[in-house]
């Protein structure tokens, strides 16, 4: 008899691409509990039941960084990714916007995010582009060069699908 099918949690995401008027970016640096597993990723995540997303972005951006002041700006990225997370199988779409502040000292204070958050790091842009960490979505140094050189793009971007 074959295995069972593991049931897929749907979940809507929001990130926010902090930047700095210096053009420095937030990046989170978290360890899967799972494999041990290390990449970068913008702060954010799954919005309540209910929640727009100005609210969920806002309400993430104080939970995960202590961020209160801060202007959001457009919608670069979209992406759809389906993996597997602490036994769970996640079916999570994704929202990446912009999100303008200047530069503070994060601290995170949500208790489960902590338990996998190595630290914060600001990063230049040329240091994101040249990097040899893993970053998450792949293609973020180029998104977030594309909207330092262009602004805010004039469609939606595409979906990118993404399964581990």
């Amino acid at each position: 008899m074959a295995d069972p099918q593991p049931t897929v949690t749907e979940r809507h995401s929001i990130r926010a691409i902090v930047i700095t008027p210096q053009s420095e970016v937030l990046l989170m640096k978290i360890r899967r509990p799972d494999d041990g597993r290390e990449f970068w990723v913008a702060p954010g995540g799954g919005r309540e039941p209910g929640e727009n997303f100005e609210a969920g972005l806002r309400r993430e951006l104080r939970e995960e960084l202590g961020l209160e002041s801060f202007t959001i700006g457009a919608l670069v990225w979209r992406r759809h990714h389906t993996f597997d997370w602490c036994g769970r199988r996640l079916s999570q779409r994704e929202d990446y916007y912009v999100v303008h502040a200047d530069r503070f000292e994060p601290h995170m204070s949500d208790p489960v995010e902590a338990k996998v958050l190595q630290r914060f790091h600001w990063w230049p842009l040329a240091e994101l582009t040249d990097t040899a960490e893993t970053l998450a979505p792949k293609s973020l140094a180029s998104i977030v060069a594309r909207y330092l050189a262009e602004g805010s793009p004039s469609q939606l971007p595409d979906l990118e699908v993404l399964t581990d």
